[in-house]
């Protein structure tokens, strides 16, 4: 019978000042050095957070953060696609699903919203800023890990919402770029620079209203008078 300490692949095991042994799983861990690597990001910028730095902030071991994330590039991709991770799970859903694409863009709108003027969005854009003239990774990576995975994403949804019928022929990706301006704005660059505070709930809720209001009054296709 297995004894319930025995190791999984997916545990790792501490202790806790009395000994006794803790079970950490492997995604608890990846929390954890996550968590680390933005409280170094914050605190030193993305040139000098090396992936030894980060593990001795995450009590973890410099060779673990080599094994699950190859390296600090990695290691960055990763925290970009996880912030990314509850937009980019809404859009795949939905083109897997029989989803309303038009009211998946509605449920879209304060997901990403929050997801880009976020601390963690933020805090990311703004060492990628201080990194362009150091080692210029950490922009592409952002890069690639978000806008450049969600957008393909936004306009397949856009394009079953016109091959539906509700939306008008237009090219999706332009559309797409057309839904993120309304969305977005200058609000992330403003949160970047510090002149804006993070959005409340209610802030959100209503920037996102408003966009997809117009976004479809742009591209909805027109109502037809049942009277006529």
């Amino acid at each position: 019978m297995r004894n319930r300490l025995t190791p999984y692949r997916t545990n790792l095991y501490g202790f806790s000042r009395s000994g006794v042994a803790i079970i950490v799983t492997q995604a608890e861990r990846r929390r954890q050095i996550e968590t680390a690597a933005y409280a170094v990001l914050e605190a030193v910028g993305y040139g000098p957070a090396s992936m030894l730095v980060i593990a001795k902030a995450a009590k973890s071991s410099n060779e673990t953060l080599y094994k699950w994330y190859a390296n600090k590039q990695g290691l960055f991709c990763a925290l970009v696609e996880a912030n990314a991770q509850q937009s980019r799970h809404l859009l795949e859903t939905a083109l897997l699903s029989e989803n309303d694409a038009v009211e998946t863009l509605r449920k879209l709108g304060p997901i990403l919203l929050t997801m880009v003027t976020g601390e963690r969005a933020i805090a990311l854009n703004r060492a990628a800023a201080s990194d362009v003239k150091d080692t210029a990774t950490l922009g592409p990576a952002i890069a690639r890990a978000g806008r450049d995975t969600i957008a393909p994403l936004l306009g397949a949804v856009i394009s079953r919402a016109i091959a539906a019928g509700a939306l008008i022929s237009a090219n999706p990706v332009e559309a797409g770029e057309v839904y993120i301006s309304l969305l977005i704005g200058d609000l992330q660059i403003r949160r970047v620079i510090g002149v804006l505070p993070v959005l409340s709930p209610e802030a959100v809720a209503q920037r996102a209203a408003r966009a997809h209001s117009q976004f479809i009054r742009l591209y909805g296709t027109p109502i037809k008078d049942k009277t006529a």
